[in-house]
């Protein structure tokens, strides 16, 4: 979702599951997949949890970091046990990476921060390594440091195809892969609080609406991630809007293409689970709530279904909400309702 601001967001994930449920710590180990089924210390693991891209950002400042620990606090408080963040701040205010392979170490202390504290309270992480829009940096920010060394960048799509950009962003999964907890002494890649890792934050290329383009690119980024880390999970970041591969299912999609295909790209190796965004109110804004929470159930539905029969992965449903500055609490909570139904 573009703009973070608007809805507090929610994490959930789907899976059918026979017998009973053990609940575990996070920090006893790697979350593992098992089918359709996340597994920890092999009981499932069922997640639910938040998203909160700014605990980086604030944990960096030593005068916000209460408010870090105090949303974990909160979050555990209330039977949450998985938090979703951003691993990057590309150039701008206050960044991780100021430019390709310089960092910030007072900022990747704020993230070593939240992962102990992350720790500490017993929730695990999905940190994700880079924003498809602008905020915090972005596919943008890298092609236009492509741009500054004389590349020829005619989009921002050049994000998913251009040789020195893609090594821009393999050096940036490195650096976080490889980083060395200043609290706690544990790499990241050998941390077992952080759940999993993300490719990019709704990866979309709008110039290429056969998915081809986004295809290769989530082959080679996840074969780079494997290559460092064989501990964690990997996802791709995507919304699940439908593509080439299943044509008879493009009729489901919100009237626009973005260039990803749901079940060619969560079938690439490494991708170990597919993810799901939903915003009727924003894709379909000018239809009404009815309209809205019908495509919501069909989507749902859809996803729920490929997930387990064709993809045979668990499915998180990452993010989805409903804009209090467009609608009432009663409309927002049918439309919660509605997503916990079909999970």
């Amino acid at each position: 979702m573009k703009h973070w601001g608007l809805v507090f967001l929610f994490v959930f994930l789907v899976f059918e599951d026979e017998g009973n449920v053990l609940h575990a710590k996070a920090d006893e180990g790697f979350v593992e997949t098992k089918g359709v089924q996340l597994m920890l210390n092999g009981s499932p693991f069922y997640a639910n949890g938040f998203n909160a891209y700014w605990l980086m950002y604030m944990a960096a400042d030593p005068y916000q970091r209460s408010k870090v620990s105090t949303a974990l606090q909160q979050a555990k408080q209330h039977g949450l046990n998985i938090a979703r963040t951003w691993a990057f701040n590309d150039g701008g205010d206050r960044p991780l990476q100021y430019s390709p392979g310089s960092y910030n170490e007072q900022m990747f202390q704020g993230l070593d921060f939240v992962v102990s504290e992350a720790k500490r309270h017993g929730i695990k992480l999905v940190l994700s390594f880079v924003n498809n829009y602008d905020q915090y940096g972005g596919k943008k920010q890298y092609v236009n440091w492509a741009r500054n060394q004389g590349q020829s960048i005619s989009s921002d799509d050049d994000f998913f195809t251009n040789s020195v950009v893609k090594e821009y962003y393999k050096n940036h999964v490195k650096a976080v892969l490889t980083r060395q907890n200043t609290l706690s002494g544990v790499a990241y890649k050998d941390e077992p609080t952080i759940m999993a890792w993300e490719l990019m934050n709704e990866p979309r290329c709008l110039s290429d609406p056969s998915g081809s383009t986004i295809q290769a690119w989530i082959t080679e980024m996840a074969s780079h991630v494997k290559s460092i880390d064989e501990n964690h999970l990997l996802e791709a970041g995507l919304e699940g809007f439908y593509g080439p591969s299943s044509s008879q299912k493009q009729q489901y999609n919100p009237n626009f293409q973005v260039g990803t295909d749901f079940i060619a790209n969560n079938q690439i190796p490494g991708i170990d689970f597919a993810t799901v965004h939903s915003y009727p109110d924003q894709w379909l804004g000018s239809s009404s709530d009815e309209t809205q929470i019908a495509f919501l159930v069909t989507w749902l539905n859809n996803h729920i279904q490929d997930a387990q029969n064709i993809l045979k992965k668990p499915l998180l449903f990452a993010e989805f909400g409903k804009s209090l500055k467009v609608s009432g609490p009663s409309q927002r909570d049918e439309l919660f309702n509605t997503v916990y139904a079909a999970i």
